[in-house]
């Protein structure tokens, strides 16, 4: 496995995978590697001849309220894991090398950007959009896997993906979900032992309440009984919607002309949950 931290090298690299017209995957990380982060690598293989993934926590998708530094690093860990899911190559920029003095372009992600997410940490698509349009220009890979854990943030790439024509298959890869249900994230570790017996609860509210719109009840009415039981429980939610899976649109009536989505992002002490299912 090679392991680059200069563009030259990555170049290099890359250059050597993709020969003949082999087709080059791409697993973009913030580090702190889970189980969900090692099936992206075995899609993206599926998909692919070789598979680079790139670790790199991002400033740039962070606010100035947001513990940058307190996001979970392990180099070596990450480096040994990928060694075992056989992964080609690691890609792991120094932050002078993404975003160099003087660099003044960012790129804005309009439509499935809105809301959400979109509203509780302003800007950070905006770094989301700007690191991975960089990561897939630097790296030229042919297929790029993303976990719909994240789904507004799979919307905004595939979105900025398609909008300025990069070359670039996005592949959706299924969220990966502890024995519990709880979906698998680098923040789940700063979960307290009692948040971490809680934490299913968001999970099973969600089936909960796409079960019952799918037999007819009230749509704000169950969200409205979905978020009161997360009060209850301790949790201090910030949305549970049901959107267009594309668009991220709020609907109030189960529509049956395209997929739909139930979102939630939760906090439950320090940490804040997201999850989301399909619905129908």
């Amino acid at each position: 496995m090679l392991v680059c931290r200069d563009l030259p090298a990555l170049r290099d690299a890359t250059a050597r995978l993709r020969a003949g017209g082999r087709r080059l995957g791409l697993v973009p990380t913030m580090g702190a590697l889970h189980a969900g982060h090692i099936e992206l690598v075995a899609a993206a293989r599926r998909a692919s001849d070789a598979v680079a993934a790139s670790i790199f926590v991002n400033p740039l998708q962070f606010a100035a309220n947001e513990d940058l530094a307190r996001y979970p690093r392990d180099e070596e860990g990450d480096l040994a894991k990928l060694h075992g899911a056989g992964c080609d190559l690691v890609w792991m920029p120094p932050v002078a090398t993404m975003y160099p003095p003087g660099a003044a372009t960012v790129i804005e992600v309009a439509g499935p950007s809105a809301g959400w997410e979109g509203d509780a940490r302003p800007g950070h698509f905006r770094g989301v959009a700007t690191v991975c349009a960089k990561l897939f220009l630097q790296t030229s890979a042919d297929v790029a896997a993303f976990g719909e854990k994240d789904w507004q943030q799979l919307q905004v790439v595939t979105r900025m993906a398609r909008d300025i024509d990069l070359p670039i298959r996005i592949l959706p890869v299924a969220t990966v979900r502890e024995a519990d249900g709880l979906a698998m994230s680098s923040r789940n570790r700063f979960l307290s032992a009692a948040e971490r017996t809680t934490a299913p609860l968001l999970h099973q509210v969600m089936t909960r309440a796409a079960a019952e719109m799918l037999r007819g009840a009230s749509v704000a009415g169950v969200l409205a009984a979905g978020e009161a039981d997360l009060r209850a429980a301790g949790f201090a939610p910030d949305y549970l919607a049901l959107v267009e899976a594309d668009t991220l649109q709020a609907i109030g009536v189960l529509r049956s002309d395209g997929p739909m989505r139930l979102l939630a992002a939760a906090r439950l002490g320090g940490v804040r949950l997201l999850d989301n299912i399909a619905v129908g």
